[in-house]
């Protein structure tokens, strides 16, 4: 199997994790995975008639981040969400959420979770064709036997922070397809869950709808904060989303990092492929080029510096009006180094400029 190289942001609380979850679909799953001392290969499993579906996946996704998952289809993404929440039941492993370990739950306590503390947007939207945005919106509530009046009041707070005050009254038929799947957010966002999973939620809609609905899905987190599990196939979505991306194929993951790490640092052939399209300007931050500096070096007086993680893409305006080098300053504005144009220009040409780490 492929050791995952995987990159850590600052540790912070861990909100879910998952440790060696396999998913085998076939006959008798947890004796073939007990017969190999559960370290099967992927031929082993292909030559027994399994499929692999998870295959001893690990991970920690911390509170407050964006966490997207991608591969291509049929790499395992969607079962892994599905795992997480136990709509597919792993065959073996352990999903922990806040300390607790879901597999370990009982059906009561699940049910509990998944209807208080987890929200769910599918690529379909899902929405109830008889019923109208409003109550479309407030179905979860009402599941949990929220009365009408709360539950109605709840729904159209949601139905104002997706940008659909007015619409209350319409039916899913008569909105265009980023109206609904809106819908479909400000329901999932209605019982306010801790974690917000979305499976390929935008991939159904035309690109300038999806632009639209990438922005306002950055615009709620920055209100919201939740904790996000994202799948996507698409990578340009993924690094325009995501504080780290996992990487799967064939059930695996094969990398864990921040999009600046997958690009610069991909760990074979399969993630390069995902990365050799993206413009690297977009992605490659200031720390990544720049020539480190003693913290006690001048800053001259008509340089005014960047934060470290400035993209490359967003200095190449300065220099088109100055010639000296910026400087680079860490999150407490100390001077860390500085960034040449001849480096700037480097990543826009495809070259490895990125010589001090990401």
């Amino acid at each position: 199997m492929i050791a995952p190289k995987t990159e850590k942001l600052t540790p912070g609380t861990v909100k879910l994790a998952c440790r060696n979850v396999w998913k085998l679909f076939g006959k008798h799953p947890e004796r073939f995975l007990a017969a190999h001392d559960n370290r099967p290969t992927y031929e082993q499993i292909r030559e027994a008639y399994y499929i692999g579906a998870t295959r001893d996946v690990s991970l920690e996704i911390y509170e407050g981040e964006i966490f997207v998952i991608m591969g291509l289809s049929g790499s395992g993404k969607s079962t892994l969400v599905r795992n997480m929440t136990r709509l597919i039941e792993p065959t073996a492993g352990e999903i922990i959420f806040d300390g607790m370990d879901l597999l370990k739950a009982d059906e009561k306590t699940l049910i509990d979770i998944r209807r208080k503390k987890m929200g769910m947007v599918f690529q379909n939207f899902g929405l109830l064709p008889h019923r109208n945005v409003l109550d479309n919106v407030a179905f979860p509530l009402e599941v949990q036997g929220m009365a009408r009046f709360a539950r109605e009041e709840e729904a159209e707070q949601m139905i104002e922070l997706v940008g659909l005050k007015g619409r209350e009254y319409y039916f899913p038929r008569e909105l265009s397809g980023g109206e609904q799947q809106r819908v479909g957010i400000a329901r999932s966002l209605a019982v306010a869950p801790e974690v917000w999973f979305l499976d390929e939620p935008f991939s159904a809609l035309d690109p300038l709808i999806r632009a639209e609905m990438q922005d306002e899905f950055l615009r709620l987190q920055k209100v919201l904060h939740k904790t996000i599990v994202f799948i996507t196939h698409d990578f340009d979505e993924a690094i325009r989303l995501a504080d780290r991306i996992a990487i799967m194929k064939n059930g695996e993951i094969v990398q864990v990092g921040t999009p600046e790490t997958l690009l610069l640092h991909p760990a074979d052939a399969y993630v390069s492929e995902f990365t050799q399209k993206v413009p690297r300007a977009k992605v490659v931050s200031a720390a990544s080029v720049m020539t480190p500096l003693d913290s006690a070096s001048p800053i001259p007086p008509t340089v005014s510096p960047v934060a470290a993680d400035t993209k490359i893409d967003a200095l190449i305006g300065r220099f088109i009006n100055q010639q000296e080098p910026i400087p680079v300053v860490d999150a407490s504005e100390r001077i860390i180094g500085e960034i040449s144009m001849q480096n700037a220009l480097r990543v826009f040409i495809g070259e490895e400029a990125a010589t001090h780490g990401c």
